[in-house]
Formats: structure tokens, C-alpha cells, sequence
């Protein structure tokens, strides 16, 4: 019998196949079968929100988590009796960062910053203040402007950006200072009792990277872009990080083929289990 181990994973392009590398054809039921074990506790660490993770696991025929990190690391949940329990203390510790400001009263701190446009109140929570951006803009000079401002009145956050590139827009999350993936998958660990001899997650791009620059063990599976590949090379943490290449079982090492190689980098005792599941 294996250890027990936390599994976090992001979904999009990482458990997801939903990029343009092939997915192995027994990869994901490989997942399934593994997730089922009473050894393995899951976690999904996403950017979605709760309805899209949903969404994410009734499309694809995920199997269904203990928790789930959604919102960019600003919501936990933990499934009890069938339905998701929000862990409200999560964002209170989180908007402490904030100096008593909330995703309204931020909004008019940041009026005066050009090329910002509110996204809709469906994408906003309590911890994440989400705004468009015109392409046009530069990037670094929008965060370092709406930067400056929240400092005036001492509110620490972390200012992501990234781009939409189907709807062809830039985005600007506004979060509290310490909110990331990293702290929710360490929010995470202590919740279900966990450390770092029995904790895995898997990712594929630069919003993975705050864990994998981390102590916590992590695998980046075969089809991740080669810039989120190369920060990963150029910095490991102490051989935290295990880059699946494809070498197990005739699995090619993309998305969820990559997740389970890594789960027997890092606690071969899984190996039997997978072993009996391959046949």
C-alpha cells in the first residue's frame, strides 16, 4: 500500500487536454483510477472559478476532488457530503493584505489609470479585482502605475497580467499580496495535514511557476510552452522540480500522462498501483 499523498493540479492545458499536444489514449482513466484510491487526496489549483471547474470536470469526466483552488489562489473549497463548502477564513486571512479595502472600495483607487475597463461582476470575488486591458497597453506600465496607487494607501497586492488571446484582450487581476497558487496549495497542506514528503503538484505554464520556484515538489507535464520550460530549467528549487519527458509505459508525458510520471518520480511506492491499473 502507498503513502499517503496530496495531489494539486491545474486543470487548463495541464489535467485538461485542451492544448495542441495529443493526449495518450489511457492517460486520463490511468488519473481517474488513481484518484480513487483512499491514499490519494485530490486538489484542482486553477485559475477558473468554481462554476468553470465544474464545468471543467463534467466536460472531461474528471474525477471529482477533495478541494478545490479556484479564482487565482483567492478561493478554497472542500467538498463535505456532496457539496462545496466555501472556506470563507481563507479569503479573510487573504484581505487582510488589503488594509481594510474590499473589491469595491478598490475600484475607485484605480479610476484614474487609462485603459482599464472593469470585467464583469461574474469574474470579480472578494479577494480578485479583475479588470480589461487593451492590447495596446504597455503591460509593465500598467502594473507599475496601478502599483504606485495602491501603496498611497498601503494596500499590498499582487498584480497579475495575462492575455486572452481568443478574445484578443489583455487582463489585470488585482490580488492580495500574499494570494497566488503557491499559498493556496500551502493553505492546502495544513488543511488536509500534509507536508512536503507527501505533497505533489503539476502544472504547464508561468502561473505555475510561484510553485515550482518553490520547496514543493512539482512536475511540469512534457506539453508545457517552452518559456514556462526554460524558467523552470533556469531555476529549480533543489530538484524540486521533475519535468516529465514521456518515459513511462508507452504514456507520452502530456497533460495527465505527465502528472502520473510524476507522482512515480517523486513516491515510487505508486508504482505497483499504476502497474495493476496498466495491467
Amino acid at each position: 500500500m502507498p503513502d499517503p499523498v496530496l495531489l494539486c493540479t491545474d486543470l487548463d492545458r495541464t489535467l485538461l487536454p485542451n492544448g495542441a499536444a495529443a493526449e495518450s489514449a489511457r492517460a486520463r482513466d490511468v488519473f481517474a483510477a488513481l484518484a480513487a484510491r483512499p491514499e490519494l487526496t485530490l486538489a484542482y489549483v486553477s485559475g477558473r472559478d468554481l462554476d468553470l471547474v465544474s464545468r471543467a470536470i463534467e466536460d472531461y469526466q474528471l474525477p471529482l476532488p477533495d478541494y478545490i483552488g479556484g479564482d487565482v489562489g483567492t478561493t478554497l473549497y472542500h467538498a463535505e457530503d456532496g457539496h462545496w463548502q466555501r472556506l470563507h477564513a481563507y479569503e479573510d486571512t487573504l484581505l487582510a493584505d488589503w488594509n481594510g479595502y474590499d473589491n469595491a472600495s478598490l475600484r475607485p483607487l484605480l479610476a484614474s489609470v487609462p485603459g482599464l475597463k472593469l470585467q464583469p461582476e461574474s469574474r470579480q470575488n472578494r479577494c480578485k479585482l479583475s479588470y480589461f486591458a487593451s492590447l495596446d497597453t504597455d503591460p509593465q506600465a500598467l502594473r507599475q502605475r496601478a502599483a504606485q496607487l495602491l501603496q498611497k494607501h498601503s494596500v499590498r497586492a499582487n498584480l497579475i497580467y495575462s492575455v486572452d488571446e481568443t478574445a484578443g484582450v489583455g487582463l489585470l487581476d488585482i490580488l492580495p499580496g500574499r494570494a497566488s497558487k503557491r499559498y493556496a496549495v500551502e493553505q492546502l497542506m495544513k488543511l488536509a495535514g500534509f507536508g512536503l514528503g507527501n505533497t505533489l503538484f503539476s502544472g504547464d505554464s508561468g502561473n505555475d511557476l510561484d510553485v515550482m520556484h518553490s520547496d514543493i515538489p512539482s512536475v511540469l507535464v512534457a506539453n508545457a510552452d517552452l518559456p514556462t520550460r526554460n524558467a523552470v530549467t533556469a531555476q529549480v528549487a533543489g530538484g524540486s522540480v521533475f519535468i516529465a519527458g514521456g518515459n513511462l509505459a508507452g504514456l507520452n508525458g502530456n497533460y495527465s500522462a505527465g502528472i502520473v510520471e510524476g507522482l512515480l518520480h517523486f513516491y515510487p511506492a505508486w508504482q505497483t498501483v499504476v502497474d495493476d491499473i496498466l495491467g
